[in-house]
């Protein structure tokens, strides 16, 4: 065996074997920084996109996302996550959008994939609600903030 936890012996990718893992609570929260002008951040914080209300839809997307982030991860495990939730800060003078996800589970294997997958799912959800208003939109940053849980216990990004 090779050392890496997802390769096999002939060099294959494979999903890693938890079974053997002590069952824990399991928490992440990620962050997603949407960039745009401060006009476009505007209507979106007054409710005037062209498409609706971008900051409901994206966090409906994003909470739909990590309950799905197993189909779209090929090696990820498919978890019973207890809570998901994603909240929007709007900054129209920074022309910025900032999307906090967070996802919860008692299980063997964390929830980091599906709090990046919910913020990342809900930034692209802002991009295309706001698209039609302008083009230069930027997805500028996805980040895991902290985690906590299992054996390698907590983790926090410094400031």
């Amino acid at each position: 065996m090779s050392g890496l936890t997802h390769i096999d012996d002939e060099g294959n990718a494979r999903m890693v074997d938890v079974g053997e893992k002590a069952v824990s609570d399991r928490r992440a929260v990620a962050r997603a920084t949407v960039r745009m002008l401060p006009a476009t951040a505007a209507a979106v914080r007054d409710g005037n996109a062209p498409k609706g209300d971008v900051i409901s839809t994206a966090r409906i997307a994003g909470i739909q996302a990590a309950k799905r982030t197993s189909e779209l991860i090929p090696l990820c495990h498919g978890l019973p996550l207890s809570f998901v939730d994603v909240v929007a800060e709007v900054d129209a003078d920074g022309g910025r959008i900032v999307l906090r996800a967070e996802a919860r589970t008692r299980a063997q294997t964390g929830v980091e994939m599906e709090a990046l997958t919910a913020a990342s799912v809900a930034a692209l959800t802002v991009y295309d609600m706001v698209k039609a208003l302008e083009k230069g939109v930027e997805i500028a940053e996805v980040v895991l903030l902290e985690k906590s849980g299992g054996r390698s216990g907590e983790w926090r990004r410094e400031a």
